[in-house]
């Protein structure tokens, strides 16, 4: 549950100061009197305040809702990141500011499969390495599904190893599996990897917190996925280099919500 602050109305802080005036016919309490009027009028103010207050304490405190301390948010933790070539939405601005916040860092494949996840993209990794004799083979070394789910092949490297498709998903019946290996070519093959993007970037716009903004935001923009490049490019070993792959790219992905 959201922290909640006793907030006091400009009617609660009218009747507090009228309690503080002379007693005497001069100083009527009659509601419809001017001197209450006038005190009422005075006292909206407060009330205006101790609003804002409560709302810097409940909402803008929280980087998941913020919305009036956003730019300043973002300029504490370096934010909007100046690789993005397109706009954000808010619900956009608050998620990397969150995750910018949470993030810890790490270069499994898990990794980076969970960053791309918290700014709602699907990715798939292939990783590569140069031809070893003695453990590769000549030719096509692909293989072709059984319909078994998991299929283990042994033609990849000796020892049994799971096989997937170009996607990363367990190779179907008669489907030709990923290149186990880069093939021939330098030993600096291994520091290459391919990012599978499994959908396109699709905002929707939405009212609202976090949503979008009228006379700013279309009612949907579609995109590559820039900010997921930029932000595994951040992430990165400093001695890889990512190639990222679309030729997969279905349009099921959403990243301001789902029509």
């Amino acid at each position: 549950m959201p922290d909640r602050h006793v907030t006091r109305s400009g009617d609660d802080y009218a009747e507090a100061l009228s309690q503080l005036l002379p007693q005497g016919q001069a100083w009527p309490r009659d509601e419809g009197s001017t001197l209450m009027r006038v005190v009422r009028g005075l006292s909206q103010i407060w009330g205006v305040v101790e609003a804002s207050a409560s709302k810097l304490l409940e909402v803008e405190s929280d980087p998941r809702i913020t919305l009036d301390l956003l730019p300043d948010w973002e300029r504490n933790w370096g934010l909007p990141d100046p690789y993005y070539q397109e706009p954000l939405t808010i619900g956009d601005r608050q998620k990397a500011l969150v995750q910018r916040m949470t993030i810890e860092g790490a270069q499994s494949r898990e990794f980076f499969i969970g960053v791309a996840a918290q700014i709602g993209y699907t990715i798939t990794i292939t990783e590569y390495r140069p031809f070893m004799v003695g453990l590769d083979r000549c030719g096509d070394n692909r293989v072709y599904g059984d319909g078994t789910n998991l299929m283990y092949s042994d033609t990849f490297v000796r020892g049994w190893l799971p096989v997937y498709d170009p996607q990363g998903n367990p190779v179907a019946l008669d489907e030709i599996s990923e290149w186990p290996n880069y093939g021939l070519g330098p030993d600096t093959n291994r520091h290459y990897w391919t990012v599978h993007v499994g959908t396109s970037r699709l905002t929707w716009f939405r009212c609202g917190g976090g949503g979008g903004q009228t006379g700013v935001d279309p009612h949907l923009r579609i995109g590559l996925a820039t900010d997921l490049e930029c932000l595994l490019n951040r992430w990165k070993p400093a001695h890889t280099q990512i190639i990222f792959d679309y030729s997969g790219l279905t349009n099921g992905g959403s990243m301001a919500g789902t029509p």
